[in-house]
């Protein structure tokens, strides 16, 4: 029998190249887009801000349909796998004409919103919008076909469609965006991404587990289903919407610096993308994995899990950690920063350290919690989390960068701290006999 960390690994694997191809295509974009000028980059850069609030929403329906397929795999029920599968889809078709219509009726509004006035940019956006709104039915598709895939077990087809999305983004953007501009941007997208849904499809179609449960005989009527998949993903969506707009509110507080600050901040941070995509990747997998070992009726096996996760997301910590530290200065170099934004840059990366490390443990530890049913819990963590992380920034942005990594830090500590309480009373209800929270 395979170890908890091969398992780990195995999973989690396909699941960073994933994230990492999902980032490349909006870097795509904006290569390509910037040679059309600053208006038409800033109207790219709305549209990615915007797709960042739509996958909080996918994650309802998404994240909410991987636990209960893999929880409905580990137990062996085909019946139980429909009614996920069901749920999903279900969800999925009830929220996608809501925010596909009214994302492209509200077009303009939302743009303003984020632009302000008029200007050359506002123009951009809305047509951008007018494109990638109606191709949310798209981007959501492809979000819950993901999920299934993963809560069948298998990552690398995910994995496999998203290179294959953004390959045909890196040959088509150039000339679509020649073609007809910003619009172009926005059409490559969509139709990549159709292409990927498609085979996707194709994959759902194949699979064994999903071909056998849709001739099991169905055990909760398809509302049953939905609102059991609204229940599970719904604080897994609220939890990466919190921590999105803590993210945002800090850059608010990083402000108060100076614009050399910001651009210094803003670098750092996505180069960080790299080291905690790697987390989440590894919460995704840690999720999969106790979904299916608690569906197998072997609850006890959580803590092994959730100690092999922390292990395996603090070593990519750790090792990212010494990497950003050691390689500062070359990486603000390669983003081409001056010299006043490079010295920000490195004195940030090397800080920011100790909060790498705790937000692997904390990040690994979300996915048993979500795997277990017990994702509200982690949410209120996240909650608690960024009440004290903004209000820290704050107070300590007069030590510059450091201070603000200093806040990250501590505002870390606590939500770890919190973790460990909440995982020792689970395991002494556990061994006691008191039931924990299900999934559904």
């Amino acid at each position: 029998m395979r170890s908890h960390r091969e398992h780990l690994v195995a999973l989690a694997r396909p699941v960073y190249f994933s994230l990492l191809a999902s980032v490349a295509a909006g870097l795509i974009n904006t290569v390509w887009v910037s040679r059309l000028g600053g208006p038409a980059v800033a109207a790219v850069a709305v549209a990615t801000t915007a797709e960042n609030v739509l996958l909080g929403i996918a994650l309802v329906f998404a994240s909410g349909t991987t636990v209960l397929v893999s929880r409905a795999r580990g137990a062996r029920d085909p019946s139980a796998v429909r009614a996920a599968v069901r749920g999903g889809w279900a969800l999925c078709a009830a929220v996608t004409p809501v925010v596909a219509g009214g994302g492209f009726l509200l077009r303009e509004p939302l743009a303003r919103l984020v632009l302000g006035g008029d200007g050359p940019a506002l123009g951009l956006a809305v047509a951008y919008f007018a494109i990638s709104m109606p191709g949310v039915a798209v981007f959501f598709a492809q979000n819950l076909v993901d999920g299934l895939l993963k809560g069948t077990g298998d990552t690398r087809t995910p994995m496999r469609l998203a290179l294959l999305a953004n390959a045909l983004i890196l040959a088509l953007d150039p000339l679509l965006i020649h073609l007809y501009g910003v619009p172009g941007a926005a059409a490559c997208t969509v139709l990549c991404r159709c292409v990927a849904l498609g085979l996707g499809l194709l994959a759902l179609r194949r699979n064994a587990l999903l071909k056998s449960a849709a001739e099991a005989p169905a055990v909760a009527s398809t509302g049953a289903a939905l609102r059991r998949t609204l229940t599970t993903g719904l604080p897994m969506s609220l939890d990466f919407t919190v921590r999105q707009a803590g993210a945002l509110a800090l850059v608010a507080v990083v402000a108060r610096l100076g614009v050399t600050a910001v651009a210094a901040y803003a670098i750092a941070y996505k180069v960080l993308y790299v080291a905690t995509m790697a987390f989440y990747a590894v919460r995704q997998a840690a999720s999969i994995h106790t979904a299916h070992t608690l569906g197998a009726g072997r609850p006890g096996q959580r803590w092994a899990i959730g100690r092999q996760a922390v292990l395996l997301s603090g070593t990519v910590g750790l090792v990212a950690a010494l990497l950003l530290a050691g390689a500062a200065p070359w990486i603000m170099a390669g983003f081409g920063a001056g010299p006043a934004v490079a010295a920000e840059g490195v004195l940030f990366l090397r800080c920011v350290g100790p909060y790498l490390l705790l937000t692997a443990g904390f990040i690994a530890l979300g996915g048993v919690f979500e795997g277990g049913g017990q994702a509200p819990v982690l949410l209120r963590v996240t909650v608690l989390g960024t009440a004290v992380q903004l209000p820290l920034a704050y107070a300590l942005s007069g030590l510059g960068l450091p201070g603000v990594c200093l806040a990250l830090a501590l505002s870390m500590a606590v939500q770890c701290a919190v973790v460990g309480l909440l995982l020792r009373r689970a395991r002494r209800q556990e061994e006691t006999g008191v039931p924990l929270a299900r999934v559904g």
